[in-house]
């Protein structure tokens, strides 16, 4: 071996290749530490530069500097991403830095739809559950009543669209809406008629049972104005009907 220059021309230019790529490392590391890159400002801005409605930017900048970690090299901004997005009211938070000590949080806010359950929790119009202080949505708008089972708000809000579409012609939207254990749907209107819509067995299931209900209504409202209180339509060519001082319902068997 030592008798091949070659060989050990290769392996000096080796060796201080290592010894360079170390020190060049160590420089490195050593210029990473300086103060100068120790984070100094966290920019909080709104997504699409939308103004944040329920998010104080200098309570949040104060809570998250206590937690994040390391220099403007250093810091991991996936957990960054997350210390933001434990924040009540924060949808989703993207980070990026900003040469040498700057950090730029992009936050989006939850846009509250109504209540989920009975333990106070929201439902925002992406279909997203979140803890927020509910005062604080109520200033937003009237909020809706929700339910279902976990897992399924998405297939909520998707559905109220599909109902406040259908009930059109009726001049009424949903104001509640429920949906069972046993993934039968309830919905409240914003006349106050509490309306049984029961289970899916098809896709136009509960188009058609709208519809119906839709055709009748006019017929029903001019007999008992405003004393309707709820209907169901789970019956296949029928309904039963509860208003004050009348119960009316049809002999078919409920599906």
């Amino acid at each position: 071996m030592w008798q091949d220059i070659k060989m050990l021309n290769a392996t000096a230019n080796a060796l201080f290749g290592l010894v360079a790529l170390a020190l060049i490392s160590a420089c490195l590391w050593w210029v990473a530490q300086r103060p100068y890159f120790t984070l100094k400002v966290i920019r909080i801005e709104g997504a699409e530069q939308a103004q944040l409605r329920h998010i104080n930017p200098l309570t949040v900048r104060s809570a998250a500097l206590a937690r994040i970690k390391g220099n403007f090299f250093t810091a991991n901004l996936d957990t960054v991403r997350q210390t933001f997005e434990s924040v009540p009211w924060v949808r989703k938070a993207t980070v990026r830095r900003e040469w040498p000590n700057q950090l730029t949080v992009t936050l989006e806010e939850h846009s509250p739809l109504g209540t989920w359950g009975e333990d106070g929790r929201l439902l925002s119009t992406k279909g997203d559950v979140f803890t927020a202080n509910l005062a604080e949505a109520e200033e937003d708008a009237d909020l809706m009543a929700f339910n279902g089972p976990l897992g399924s708000e998405k297939e909520v809000i998707a559905r109220l669209n599909d109902l406040n579409t259908w009930f059109a012609p009726m001049d009424v939207t949903a104001e509640a809406l429920y949906l069972s254990g046993r993934y039968a749907w309830t919905v409240k209107l914003s006349n106050g008629v509490m309306v049984e819509l029961g289970r899916e067995k098809s896709n136009t299931t509960l188009k058609e049972r709208v519809e119906r209900l839709v055709g009748i209504y006019p017929q029903l409202a001019a007999r008992l104005q405003n004393r309707i209180e709820s209907i169901d339509m789970r019956y296949p060519n029928g309904l039963a009907l509860k208003a004050q001082g009348l119960t009316a319902g049809s002999d078919s068997k409920k599906k």
